[in-house]
C-alpha cells in the first residue's frame, strides 16, 4: 500500500527537479540505470565484511558486484585499491581519520570560510572535536598561496595535511601538496570529491599519484549514486582503511548504493564521459565571461572546473540564491567568500556549478550565457 503523502512529495520533487535550473555545484542528475539500481532488490542485504569474507551468508552475487566495481575505479582514477562502502565522502573522511590518527593529533585543512569542507577539522563537525585543528586560507583574490601553506605547515607540524575543497574554482597544485607534506613528515590526505568526475573525464589533474589516500563522494561531477570512496595505492593501508569503515565507523554497507556507485564508474568509461566532462568546464568559462561583461567580480576571476564563486556586492548572497529561486527557478547556494563580513548565514557571495545543467542540456552556449545574463542582473539590480 501506498502512502499518499510520500507518493504526492515524491512527484512534487519530480515536478521541482525537472522545471527548475539547477546550479547546485554538488548536485547532478544520475542516468535512469542509477536510478533502477539504486531501487533494486540490492537493497534488501546484509552483507557486513568485504568480499569473499562476509558475517552473513547468501553474499556471492554481492562479492562479485563489489570486486567489480573496485576494478572499475583502478581502470578510472589508476589506483591500486578502493574502499566502495562509505555512505558519505564526510565518513570516508572520518574513516581515514580513524585509521591514521588519535584523538589530539594536528590536522592542517583548508579553512570552511575561505572554501573548504566541513569535514576538514571545522568546529562544528566532529572532526573539528577530536583534534588538533588548524587551517590555511586563500589570498584575497581567493587563490591558494602554497608558500603560505608550506609555512603554516612548518610551523604546526600537522601529523596529516588535508587538501581539496568544496568551493575552490581553480586546479589545485597536487604535486605542491605532495611536497609540503614529505617536508614536514605528514600525511597526506586528498579530498578530491567536487573533481571526481571532471578527474575521471581527464579534463582536471589526477591526485592518486600525490595522495597517501583519496577520498571522494560519487554524487557530484562524477554523476553516480549518493555516497563516498576511499582510494589508494600503497598496500600496507589496506587492512587499516578497511576495517576503520567497518567495523570502525560503519556496519553494514549500502549495497543498492554501492550498485549505484559501481553503475556511474561504468558510465564514466566512455569516451561520452570525457566529453561530458570538457563540456562541465567550457560552460563554467562562458558564464564567467557573461559575469566580467556585466561587471560581476568572480572568485579567482574565473574556474578551472565546475565551481564559480561569485561576489554579490551590496546585498547578501542569501537574498540573491532566493530572489533567484523565487522569480527565476534557478538554484544556487549561498556561500561566503574570503574574509566575509557578512558570515556563514548571510554570506557575500553565492556558489554556481555546471555540472547539473551540463548532464540536462550538454554544450548548449545560449542556454548558460543566458544564465548567467539573469545571474548577472539580479545582483547588479539588487
Amino acid at each position: 500500500m501506498k502512502d499518499n503523502k510520500i507518493w504526492e512529495l515524491y512527484q512534487k520533487e519530480i515536478n521541482r527537479q525537472q522545471s527548475s535550473h539547477n546550479f547546485i555545484a554538488s548536485e547532478n542528475y544520475v542516468s535512469d540505470e542509477v536510478l533502477e539500481i539504486t531501487g533494486s532488490e540490492f537493497t534488501n542485504k546484509y552483507t557486513e565484511g568485504y568480499p569473499y569474507k562476509r558475517y552473513y551468508n547468501g553474499c556471492e552475487n554481492y562479492d562479485e558486484l563489489e570486486v567489480y566495481g573496485i576494478e572499475l575505479l583502478q581502470q578510472l582514477f589508476g589506483c591500486n585499491f578502493a574502499n566502495l562502502q562509505p555512505h558519505s565522502g564526510a565518513n570516508a573522511n572520518l574513516a581515514v581519520f580513524k585509521a591514521f590518527l588519535s584523538p589530539g593529533d594536528t590536522i592542517l585543512g583548508m579553512d570552511l570560510s575561505a572554501g573548504g569542507h566541513l569535514s576538514h577539522g571545522s568546529n562544528a563537525n566532529i572532526s573539528g572535536k577530536w583534534f588538533d585543528n588548524h587551517f590555511y586560507g586563500v589570498d584575497d583574490n581567493g587563490f591558494l598561496n602554497y608558500d603560505e601553506i608550506e609555512m603554516k605547515a612548518v610551523e604546526v607540524k600537522p601529523k596529516m595535511l588535508i587538501a581539496g575543497a568544496s568551493a575552490y574554482p581553480r586546479q589545485i597544485d597536487w604535486q605542491r601538496f605532495r611536497q609540503i607534506a614529505d617536508k614536514v613528515g605528514a600525511i597526506l590526505l586528498i579530498d578530491m570529491s567536487h573533481y571526481s568526475g571532471l578527474i575521471a573525464a581527464g579534463v582536471y589533474d589526477n591526485p592518486i599519484p600525490y595522495g597517501d589516500v583519496i577520498t571522494s563522494t560519487t554524487h557530484k561531477t562524477l554523476r553516480g549514486a549518493r555516497g563516498g570512496m576511499i582510494l589508494w595505492n600503497n598496500q600496507e593501508f589496506t587492512k587499516k582503511i578497511n576495517s576503520a569503515v567497518f567495523p570502525g565507523t560503519q556496519g553494514g554497507p549500502l549495497m543498492n548504493q554501492i550498485a549505484g556507485k559501481i553503475q556511474s564508474f561504468s558510465e564514466a568509461n566512455t569516451d561520452e564521459f570525457k566529453k561530458y566532462g570538457q563540456d562541465i568546464i567550457d560552460n563554467a568559462k562562458i558564464m564567467c565571461q557573461v559575469f566580467r561583461e556585466n561587471g560581476i567580480t568572480i572568485g579567482t576571476d574565473g574556474t578551472d572546473s565546475h565551481i564559480i564563486l561569485i561576489h554579490t556586492k551590496e546585498t547578501s548572497g542569501e537574498e540573491v540564491a532566493n530572489r533567484l529561486e523565487s522569480e527565476f527557478n534557478i538554484v544556487v547556494n549561498k556561500n561566503s567568500i574570503p574574509n566575509d563580513p557578512r558570515g556563514v548565514w548571510k554570506t557575500s557571495g553565492i556558489r554556481i556549478g555546471t555540472a547539473a545543467m551540463t548532464t540536462k542540456r550538454g554544450s548548449d552556449v545560449n542556454y548558460f550565457k543566458d544564465i548567467a545574463e539573469v545571474i548577472s542582473n539580479v545582483i547588479n539590480n539588487l
